[in-house]
């Protein structure tokens, strides 16, 4: 019997296009005042960590901010999942977010959905690639409104990469639950090989054209992910 419900965002309850169409533009636009103007000891912390690390700056010298945007700039065109990177558009998506830039994208399928699952009593967890603060903020803000009260937990990649079986023996250990109980949902046949791996019930989102591969059961909406798991 399913007992938690454990998604992932792009793809899967969210646009792909949304995370790149807007998110990332709207961080990289923003970064040079961003770093410019904030006062933020952490964001302090990880500009001097960048420009020591990554750009050999000296540890006594202020570091190049110009270099340093840059730098992610170019990180958040490749798409580099780097944790330095993640924390500061975080933040940066946050006062867009907040200042009602835009607003997070969510298929109007899922919050049925979820409100379905939540009176049945299923636990409901979120596991992304985009750090924790990241996802609250989407669902938080979200054209559905604000969904982060139906979630009970939120993993991002400091457990582990996504498509690790051990990552997601780690979620199975945090959610204190048999890995068989727990039914990850995502578009991503690798990450859903590795889930299953780890003993996991999975069910792959077909939301965006992908090819349908894999012997993972299928859907094309959270509707048809609750007729499953009745």
């Amino acid at each position: 019997m399913i007992r938690c419900v454990l998604t992932d965002i792009e793809g899967t309850t969210s646009s792909i296009e949304f995370v790149h169409k807007v998110l990332f533009p709207y961080a990289r636009s923003h970064l040079a005042a961003f770093l410019t103007s904030n006062q933020d000891p952490d964001v302090r912390v990880i500009v001097q960590k960048i420009w020591q690390e990554e750009l050999h700056g000296s540890s006594s010298s202020e570091p190049d901010l110009q270099a340093v945007t840059t730098l992610l700039q170019q990180w958040i065109d490749k798409d580099i999942k780097n944790g330095s990177l993640k924390i500061l558009q975080g933040k940066i998506w946050r006062d867009g977010y907040e200042t009602k830039a835009y607003l997070g994208h969510v298929y109007p399928d899922v919050l049925p959905q979820l409100q379905k699952w939540h009176k049945q009593g299923l636990r409901l967890a979120v596991y992304s690639s985009g750090s924790v603060e990241a996802q609250k903020l989407i669902y938080k803000h979200s054209e559905s409104g604000d969904l982060t009260p139906y979630f009970t937990a939120n993993f991002d990649t400091e457990i582990g990469h996504k498509r690790q079986t051990s990552s997601y023996r780690t979620i199975v250990n945090r959610l204190d639950l048999e890995a068989d109980s727990i039914l990850f949902l995502s578009d991503i046949k690798e990450e859903l090989d590795a889930a299953a791996e780890a003993g996991m019930k999975t069910c792959q989102l077909l939301r965006d054209p992908l090819p349908i591969e894999g012997r993972h059961p299928k859907a094309k909406n959270f509707a048809e992910v609750g007729i499953l798991i009745r």
